[in-house]
């Protein structure tokens, strides 16, 4: 089953209310999320950035990583940071799938499989695993590559993803990316 690796919204400025009890989170998923980004990469599992615009229509890759690297927390978004020629999509609202044209490019990649890393798991990775499965995707959720803000609600959306939508939740070490 063909798979591809999925980045949700980790070009943030961090500029939101919850900011602090993010970056936390984020700093503890972060090696997780580029083990498998680098894992992907050798493996040649297309790896597609799916980003909040933040309002910003006219903004594109390069202005959204510019943002984020000069926000509050450039040492979890330079890591994470996507390279010059990465597929990139801009989004608006919580799911990747939501008015975007990420389904038209797996569909024609023949993917089946999407394995969800990023922000914020109760959030847009709960939003997008529910979109991905209604689309008939199979969806996995590495466990320690999400970043949350409420723990509780975390745990919850990773359990409704594993038992609603027939998620595989692991660990990134035990992640199939193929």
């Amino acid at each position: 089953m063909k798979s591809a690796l999925i980045v949700v919204d980790m070009l943030n400025e961090y500029d939101h209310e919850d900011a602090e009890v993010l970056i936390e989170s984020v700093r503890a998923a972060l090696p997780a999320m580029r083990g498998l980004i680098e894992r992907g990469g050798h493996e040649g599992t297309p790896i597609v950035y799916v980003n909040d615009n933040y309002g910003d229509w006219a903004a594109g890759r390069p202005e959204i990583v510019e943002r984020a690297i000069a926000g509050r927390a450039r040492d979890v978004v330079e890591p994470i940071a996507p390279a010059d020629g990465s597929w990139f999509i801009s989004k608006a609202r919580h799911s990747i799938f939501y008015e975007t044209q990420l389904e038209y490019l797996l569909r024609e990649q023949e993917i089946e499989r999407v394995v969800l890393v990023g922000q914020v798991t109760e959030q847009c990775i709960l939003y997008s695993a529910l979109d991905a499965y209604v689309r008939r995707f199979n969806v996995a959720v590495p466990s320690d590559a999400v970043a949350g803000i409420h723990p509780d609600l975390a745990d919850a959306a990773l359990r409704m993803m594993e038992r609603n939508m027939r998620a595989d939740v692991t660990r990134a070490e035990d992640c199939s990316l193929s």
